[in-house]
């Protein structure tokens, strides 16, 4: 019987083992997709307590992994995303972690213990007293930015939202003493989302960023070419999307500023009108970013606010989101083809929410690279609810099948906690023991080791550094 979690996890081979300790776990972290708070990052936020920096501050932020498991316990909702007591919350996620036998929270959790606070204890009722009172001293100084260090991140992206001032990035482009790059990605849903009921109120803010009134379609594509500027010379150079599924229909500017006069009224919109306008506003915007040299990232899949109830009591965000199976490919390819045609097309990652659209992303990929350009198309790391063991697996050996993994920007967070981390360990694991195993079954010759350590590092770090123009020197 293996040791628990021991300095070989998950590397089942002898030669994963040899590309993790000799090559993965040496690379820094690149982590270009995250929800992490620029404000917290400038100010370096001192935790009050392990609850707050695990879990959440109680305010309805934290990370959902954590929340949804916590729920299907059965816990009361204020002692979960709520503002119940610290060590009650504390208390009742380490009552719960045994039952999480087989979830990646197990791991992840034990990671984190170990990684941040040199806690090796198995995470339970009977070690919870001694693990808070270890976590909270080592919190005394591990703060946000100290947390970043100690796992060797390099470089970070924010989510944004075009109308903010970016206050937070400026000053940290300012702060000698930061040694990390955070950068912002440009989100822009609220301008794409013209059904929304909130769309004319973004609008409105949109229009007072700005300083012009907005009357018309062109207004507003004005209005976000002038913010893609701004956010350039911030230093943005992704975009991301949340495609949830992917609308897309050939539009003329009357047909699109039509649907957009709409939005800007509350009327009702249709899904054909959808198709148009949203297509018109991602091929504008995909110009947008090809001329500034950016990479868009299309998030696909998610089905937001599955429950009416909840969404009521606690707001959106909060862990109530799920996974679509829409057909969206044929859209898609009309899309990337809209954009690729006078040279609008950027470099794109795509991430799929539902595994059964691995192989299909993949090949559509392959469709849209360009000469001169490594994957100017590719698909994204496993996202979400699939960065578990059997997501990445699927991911990695889809695009081993029908894409090149050697050219992967690897791992991301998509994470609001500055503890998700080890989450690139895992990653990287993985990789290694997959790669591993080509190696000993002969489908990959071992005289090719020393080439393949080579990509093992290009993917957990290199790839990255050289595809968003980071140029990090190590």
């Amino acid at each position: 019987m293996k040791d628990f979690m021991d300095k070989d996890f998950l590397l089942d081979t002898d030669t994963a083992k040899m590309l993790y300790h000799e090559h993965a776990e040496k690379m820094p972290i690149i982590d270009y997709h995250c929800h992490l708070s620029p404000k917290e990052i400038y100010e370096d936020k001192k935790f009050r307590n392990l609850a707050e920096a695990w879990l959440g501050p109680g305010d309805r932020t934290g990370d959902h992994y954590k929340w949804r498991s916590l729920r299907a316990r059965g816990y009361e909702e204020e002692t979960v995303s709520g503002a119940a007591d610290d060590y009650k919350k504390f208390m009742q996620f380490c009552e719960s972690m045994p039952y999480f036998v087989g979830n990646p929270l197990y791991h992840w959790s034990h990671l984190e213990m170990r990684r941040y606070f040199g806690i090796d204890e198995i995470i339970n009722a009977e070690n919870a007293p001694a693990i808070w009172e270890k976590a909270n001293k080592a919190l005394e100084t591990l703060t946000a930015r100290e947390m970043m260090y100690k796992m060797n991140v390099k470089a970070v992206c924010t989510t944004d939202d075009p109308t903010d001032s970016l206050e937070w990035h400026k000053k940290m482009a300012e702060d000698r003493t930061l040694k990390a790059v955070v950068r912002p990605a440009f989100r822009p849903d609220k301008a794409v989302h013209v059904e929304q009921p909130a769309f004319a109120g973004w609008a409105a803010k949109l229009s007072s960023v700005c300083g012009k009134e907005i009357t018309s379609l062109q207004d507003f594509l004005d209005c976000l070419a002038e913010r893609v500027a701004y956010f350039h010379e911030a230093g943005c150079r992704l975009s991301d999307h949340s495609l949830e599924p992917v609308y897309y229909a050939p539009a003329t500017y009357e047909e699109a500023n039509s649907v957009f006069l709409k939005g800007l009224a509350g009327a009702q919109i249709s899904s054909e009108e959808l198709d148009k306008y949203m297509g018109y506003v991602l091929v504008f915007l995909a110009k947008q970013y090809n001329d500034h040299g950016w990479v868009q990232q299309f998030h696909i899949g998610a089905m937001r606010n599955n429950s009416r109830r909840m969404y009521g009591l606690v707001g959106p965000d909060t862990g109530f989101d799920g996974m679509d199976d829409a057909n969206y490919i044929a859209k898609l390819s009309g899309l990337l083809s809209a954009m690729d045609i006078n040279d609008g097309l950027p470099k794109t990652i795509l991430y799929n929410l539902n595994p059964k659209d691995n192989y299909s992303l993949n090949i559509l990929a392959g469709c849209f690279q360009k000469e001169g350009v490594k994957g100017r198309v590719m698909t994204g790391t496993a996202w979400w609810f699939l960065d578990q063991q059997d997501g990445i697996r699927q991911n990695l050996e889809t695009l081993m099948q029908v894409g090149l993994v050697s050219q992967s920007v690897g791992m991301l967070t998509d994470s609001r906690s500055f503890l998700a981390y080890p989450r690139h360990e895992y990653y990287r694991r993985i990789l290694c023991s997959m790669l591993g195993r080509l190696v000993e079954s002969g489908q990959y010759p071992a005289s090719e080791l020393p080439r393949l350590g080579q990509i093992v590092e290009d993917v957990c770090f290199n790839n990255a550094n050289e595809y968003f123009g980071f140029n990090i020197k190590l």
